[in-house]
């Protein structure tokens, strides 16, 4: 298997979306793009227990919420999810959550006090103390997450565009090409899909098809802005069938082996019309038919889909022949 690493491969495109006072605010570019749900992860305060009743009102002060992306960045009007905590953990050892709410900016009654207010925004968030004085009003909190966003996208060679059902992403902390030495943040992301997180650099792995072709990239998310990245697979699909004639009907009943040039067996399949996706690099089909074994040799080229046909009717299948290719 072919696995290719790299830190920002040829293809891979980075478009950014800054906030500006003479343009379109990062916030409202969120919009543009499908976003995923916001299931988030809170660190530090994942542990907590059923809501409190909420405080009477003769006791409560108002106290008004705004997060954004960055200091210089308009309040976000949709997406967040607000959590406010008690300091003090319950007898199950989690600590109790007070209040919440969701959507834009947000305003909560809560009784003097010193409480934990989180606040997140799909994989990005960001939690801080908040003091309720016995006396006089609470100024309004305005959260700073330090996030982005990142949307992913892939091609097969120069530009051959890849189905997003073929596609799947997996994202990991921090940097490097070990997925080891990361924690995994977010698992078969599609494409074109908006992920909020806070900025930093992440490492990214893309997965074309289920068998070889998986190339990875180190992915900067800056505070504010949106980064597009587009990264290169060197890989093709391609179909194959057991014929009587080129061109024929795949016969029925055939078990396929793809073997690498050196031999190692990289897919599998009962079907009589297999298709796979492969990394660069030269392949041996093997197909096995009632009591009879064929198998050719064939070459695959990255963005070139194509298709391999093993004779029936060929008793001394030609292994050095190359496969006929249809970019079509």
């Amino acid at each position: 298997m072919i696995s290719f690493s790299c830190r920002l491969p040829l293809f891979l495109s980075v478009a950014l979306v800054a906030t500006s006072a003479a343009g379109v605010h990062a916030e409202d570019a969120f919009k543009a793009f499908k976003q995923l749900d916001s299931t988030v992860k809170m660190p530090k305060l994942s542990a907590f227990s059923t809501p409190l009743a909420p405080a009477p009102p003769s006791l409560a002060k108002v106290v008004r919420f705004e997060a954004k992306l960055d200091n210089s960045g308009q309040p976000l009007q949709q997406g967040l999810e607000w959590r406010v905590f008690s300091p003090i953990a319950g007898a199950d050892g989690k600590l109790p959550m007070v209040a919440s709410s969701q959507g834009g900016s947000a305003e909560l009654q809560l009784t003097p006090g010193d409480y934990f207010v989180n606040v997140s925004f799909g994989r990005a968030g960001v939690t801080r103390k908040l003091d309720v004085p016995s006396d006089g009003e609470v100024p309004k909190q305005v959260m700073v997450l330090d996030a982005g966003g990142m949307v992913l996208n892939a091609v097969s060679g120069p530009d051959t565009r890849i189905k997003a059902s073929k596609l799947k992403f997996k994202i990991y902390a921090g940097d490097g090409p070990d997925d080891s030495d990361h924690g995994l943040i977010m698992d078969n992301v599609e494409p074109n899909t908006l992920v909020s997180l806070n900025s930093g650099t992440y490492h990214v792995v893309s997965r074309y098809g289920e068998v070889n072709a998986v190339v990875r990239a180190d992915i900067k998310v800056e505070a504010g802005k949106i980064t597009e990245a587009t990264l290169q697979h060197r890989a093709a699909q391609m179909n194959f069938k057991l014929v009587s004639e080129r061109g024929g009907e795949a016969i029925a009943d055939t078990a396929w082996s793809i073997l690498t040039s050196s031999g190692d067996a990289v897919a599998e399949s009962v079907s009589a019309y297999p298709v796979l996706v492969l990394s660069e690099g030269n392949y041996t089909a093997i197909a096995r038919n009632k009591d009879r074994i064929y198998q050719r040799e064939f070459q695959v080229k990255a963005g070139e889909n194509g298709d391999v046909e093993l004779l029936l009717k060929d008793d001394q299948q030609n292994v050095q022949q190359q496969a006929g290719v249809d970019t079509n």
